[in-house]
């Protein structure tokens, strides 16, 4: 196991437990959360180590990684992507006109194919190598590590780069963030999805969460924690916007883990409810930061 000694935000060496949820996807295992004492930002402790953390990625169930429709929630999952991959776009447009896009962490490559379709010269990385091989059959240029972005590009700077719930996943994140900065045009544009533990949906199923996802899931922010990471590498938050249809989904896999069985009509009114109590963006299941890189 990897155990981390500091927190990544503010080096701080001393934690508290905060939850231990169980790996619903693949192994069983269970994982704990905790809390840094000093910033309160939360993170997997210990996690396994990353050679072998590709593992618990291998499971038709991680529908990002797949373009299965078996079973109703991976074909609620496919319709509803279908929906916001066009919203996601509009949202990338609202900042930037056109230009260069990079998708990191870009899965099966849909959101990528949308941009290029509508004009952008865009690229991806993905370093599974099955959702990566969905994605260049597509006749996308996508690329197993930041190096061959490098290469690719020839170290040229992108006008846009995004991550859809793909930070609270990566292993170098501190390397990753470096990578973004080194690679932005001044003043462009950091978009980024994720999970937010702060939710109404995530305190109803405490544990049962599905959006803790251990141990996949190694980070787990919200508005604060992400704004503090992101000003060490000279980003600023230029807006948040909730991901409303992520609250019906979470809510769905949480049911199934915490009674082994999905109530369709229950998780609907959890991810309801999830969204009626939220008063901003920063109470949602998900949200949407989008930074920009000042100098």
């Amino acid at each position: 196991m990897n155990q981390i000694s500091n927190c990544p935000i503010c080096k701080n060496p001393t934690f508290t437990p905060f939850l231990t949820c169980k790996d619903y996807t693949v192994s069983n295992e269970n994982f704990t959360i905790v809390n840094c004492t000093k910033c309160s930002f939360k993170f997997t402790n210990p996690t396994p180590n990353f050679d072998v953390l590709g593992n618990y990625y291998k499971s038709e169930d991680y529908i990002s990684h797949s373009n299965t429709s078996k079973g109703l929630i991976s074909k609620l999952y496919k319709t509803v992507r279908n929906y916001t991959l066009k919203n996601k776009l509009k949202l990338v447009e609202k900042h930037v006109s056109r230009g260069t896009l990079l998708d990191y962490g870009c899965g099966t490559g849909m959101f990528l194919n949308v941009c290029k379709q509508n004009g952008w010269k865009v690229c991806g990385m993905e370093p599974d190598a099955g959702a990566s091989k969905i994605a260049t059959e597509m006749g996308l240029n996508v690329f197993s590590d930041k190096n061959r972005v490098n290469t690719y590009t020839n170290h040229s700077k992108f006008n846009v780069i995004t991550l859809w719930h793909v930070l609270e996943h990566v292993t170098d994140l501190n390397e990753t963030l470096t990578f973004f900065k080194e690679n932005l045009d001044n003043n462009g544009v950091l978009i980024l999805a994720l999970p937010n533990y702060k939710s109404y949906d995530a305190n109803y199923y405490k544990e049962h969460w599905a959006a803790y996802d251990v141990p996949r899931h190694l980070y787990h922010f919200d508005v604060n924690t992400i704004q503090n990471l992101l000003k060490l590498y000279g980003f600023s938050l230029v807006e948040s916007l909730p991901m409303k249809f992520d609250s019906f989904y979470v809510s769905m896999l949480s049911e199934k883990y915490k009674t082994g069985k999905i109530n369709y009509f229950k998780a609907f009114l959890t991810g309801l409810q999830s969204n009626l109590k939220a008063k901003s963006a920063n109470d949602y299941s998900s949200t949407v930061y989008v930074f920009k890189n000042i100098k």
